[in-house]
């Protein structure tokens, strides 16, 4: 009776405990990182170490005076290859860091190559290898899928033109930085969270001191509801065509400004004169390239040959472009390459065919070619981040509704810049924040430029 007792009360405390971490596994997995995951990954880590990095082809003969005073000070026959030597390791909610430095004969590409062997050897769900500087690799391990259930970091890295979209695999934030990376190319099917992208994206400028343009051909349906907070919007190709050519002159009046003051881009200009940034926001760019009659392809080549001098120039100005679609391909029409040139930063949600992942990152990283072809239906906002440096990850964008997104915009609707080259392409604005009606736009007069 007395051990029927003694193993109940040892027993049910023990089974309560592992249920608690069970569920917590599921539906709190940072709680259980830190309590579980964390410490059996360290332990891991420091016992199976040296080891590990020896099967996995990290190790190297050791230098000619360590070989000596290894068999005439320490007295030892064999001298045992040499493995990058631990500098530091930190632990974090989501995961496990640590710097390498690494011993001549060894490169950040073969740990990077070594990757999906380190992740099954320390039994984390990934690692992802970044060079800190020349010697010098931090591995970055996620204990869990962090992807599953996006949430931001709470600290992260801002500057004047840098917006946190979406979340990393490695649990850090990917943050759209214009100064770095002043244009890009978003690429994504129906419900593959291209919209819940552009959300975040829009939602991350409006508290900006930016003009924000939008070109939405589906008669605005995307980026009206952003009205308050946008400089200019055109809804058809004709709108956009002469949209389109007044940024191009707005582009050259700051290229004079510029001039005049002998500096090479707006930021060096002084406060009080220096015009405010824009970013452009092409909505669904293949709806610029679609022609059906001869006046049409006339209006097609024009508008390509506008976004192709935007992208080649206007950076300089402050002047950005963001631009999205369904599918990117060489069969749009002249001007679809050399437009996608021009746009250094890359991001591809699921896509329909094969070739749009080649056009979206086959260029800049053959290898991810076949990650954004894997992306699961079921999980939208997922997606391959990277740009022309070669280096990519998978992303995943925090859920934003239209309606929350819209709320964003109205709120900071004070922060419109007035430029008066986009005063007669303004989006009037409901009397009633939320109100469904339509939303008109102030027709440009025939004598506008």
């Amino acid at each position: 009776m007395t051990d029927l007792s003694t193993l109940w009360e040892v027993g049910l405390p023990l089974a309560g405990t592992a249920g608690t971490l069970g569920y917590a596994k599921v539906r709190a997995p940072r709680v259980f990182w830190s309590l579980v995951g964390l410490p059996v990954a360290t332990t891991r880590f420091a016992v199976t170490y040296r080891s590990t990095m020896d099967v996995c082809g990290l190790t190297v003969q050791p230098s000619r005076f360590r070989a000596f005073l290894v068999r005439n000070v320490a007295r030892r026959a064999d001298v045992q290859p040499v493995p990058p030597k631990v500098r530091r390791i930190r632990g974090s909610m989501t995961g496990l860091r640590i710097t390498l430095r690494l011993p001549a004969g060894l490169e950040p590409a073969d740990v990077m190559a070594a990757s999906e062997r380190l992740r099954h050897a320390w039994g984390v769900h990934s690692v992802t290898v970044v060079t800190v500087k020349p010697g010098f690799v931090e591995l970055r391990m996620t204990g869990y899928d962090v992807l599953r259930r996006v949430r931001m970091p709470r600290r992260v890295v801002s500057g004047a033109m840098s917006v946190p979209v979406a979340l990393r695999e490695d649990g850090t934030a990917f943050v759209r930085d214009y100064l770095k990376v002043p244009h890009a190319l978003t690429l994504g099917a129906n419900q593959s969270g291209k919209s819940m992208y552009q959300r975040n994206l829009i939602a991350g400028l409006a508290p900006l001191p930016v003009a924000l343009v939008g070109i939405d051909c589906k008669r605005g349906v995307e980026q009206r509801g952003y009205a308050p907070r946008l400089s200019a919007l055109a809804t058809t190709p004709e709108e956009a065509d002469d949209l389109l050519d007044v940024l191009v002159g707005e582009m050259e009046e700051r290229f004079d400004l510029l001039s005049a003051y002998g500096v090479a881009d707006i930021w060096a200009l002084p406060d009080d004169v220096r015009p405010a940034p824009v970013v452009v926001l092409v909505d669904e760019v293949a709806e610029l390239f679609l022609v059906a009659t001869k006046k049409d392809e006339e209006r097609r080549d024009r508008m390509v040959t506008q976004l192709i001098r935007l992208g080649q120039m206007a950076r300089a100005a402050g002047i950005f472009l963001e631009v999205c679609g369904q599918r990117f391909g060489s069969d749009l029409g002249k001007g679809a390459t050399a437009l996608r040139a021009q746009l250094t930063g890359r991001t591809v949600h699921r896509v329909n065919d094969k070739q749009t992942a080649e056009m979206g990152v086959g260029d800049i990283a053959p290898d991810a070619v076949a990650t954004v072809l894997t992306i699961p239906p079921d999980r939208p906002g997922i997606a391959v981040a990277g740009d022309t440096s070669g280096g990519w990850s998978r992303i995943r964008t925090p859920q934003l509704t239209a309606a929350e997104a819209a709320t964003i915009c109205a709120a900071h609707a004070h922060l419109t810049p007035d430029l008066p080259a986009l005063a007669a392409y303004r989006p009037a604005v409901p009397v009633h924040v939320g109100a469904t009606v339509p939303v008109p736009l102030v027709k440009p007069s025939p004598a506008t430029p």
